[in-house]
């Protein structure tokens, strides 16, 4: 039974389908309009769609098939204990699911590499919460803001040094390692009161990070994807 899980954000509209746990097509477009167009051609039984840009009476009267719309209230695979609930990114909880679903429902640290750095745990099958830090555009847009003359720099991949020979290699090198050994730390730090758990990297940026794929560390830019099937299959089941 094929799923259409749809991950749409304030630029962005991602899709996939699942078969048996798995991606089997994958696409992401700039409209819903392309999107649909793509869905159209496609055979799927069951939907989940989780939303930042349109509400689910919009969806509803723009696609003419039925969905699973995520909210705060949807049915989990596992037990929310985060302290304030409501205020939980969706993205955050799926991106926490694929992660446990990934290491066979069992502990796992998720980080989130998009516009902020997450750091989400899952302990046995209760989510626990993590960290919040800014991200690789974030810092170089702060550095670029906050003062006079530093200007803004592109840090999209790691730098050729570790050590920069200008003012703009210096940032470069500054917000690509202060990054990664921000992720080194906490995963030490995590892992020493949590030692069990397994680690996955997801978002936008974490190709720039394909480094840090090893050491029981796992690279999975679209874990949210998994984690949205993962939740529409505990609610159809």
């Amino acid at each position: 039974m094929p799923n259409l899980v749809v991950d749409i954000g304030n630029t962005r509209v991602k899709s996939a389908l699942f078969e048996k746990g798995e991606i089997t097509w994958e696409r992401a477009f700039e409209n819903l309009d392309f999107a649909q167009k793509a869905w159209s051609e496609l055979s799927f039984d069951e939907c989940v769609i989780s939303s930042v840009k349109w509400s689910e009476e919009e969806l509803k009267s723009a696609l003419d098939f039925d969905f699973l719309f995520l909210t705060r209230e949807t049915n989990l695979p596992i037990h929310n204990g985060y302290g304030s609930p409501q205020t939980l990114g969706l993205d955050r909880i799926a991106a926490a699911i694929g992660g446990w679903k990934k290491a066979g429902q069992n502990s796992a640290l998720v980080i989130d590499l998009g516009s902020c750095m997450t750091f989400e745990l899952i302990v046995s099958d209760t989510y626990k919460g993590g960290a919040i830090s800014p991200g690789l555009a974030m810092r170089a847009k702060a550095m670029n803001q906050f003062t006079a003359r530093l200007p803004l720099v592109e840090v999209g991949k790691k730098p050729e040094a570790p050590v920069g020979d200008s003012t703009q290699t210096c940032m470069q090198v500054g917000v690509w390692y202060g990054i990664y050994y921000e992720i080194i730390g906490q995963i030490q730090a995590f892992r020493a009161e949590f030692p069990e758990i397994k680690v996955f990297v997801c978002g936008g940026d974490a190709q720039s990070f394909e480094s840090l794929a090893k050491d029981h560390i796992f690279v999975v830019p679209n874990l949210v994807l998994y984690g949205l099937n993962c939740i529409l299959n505990h609610n159809v089941e």
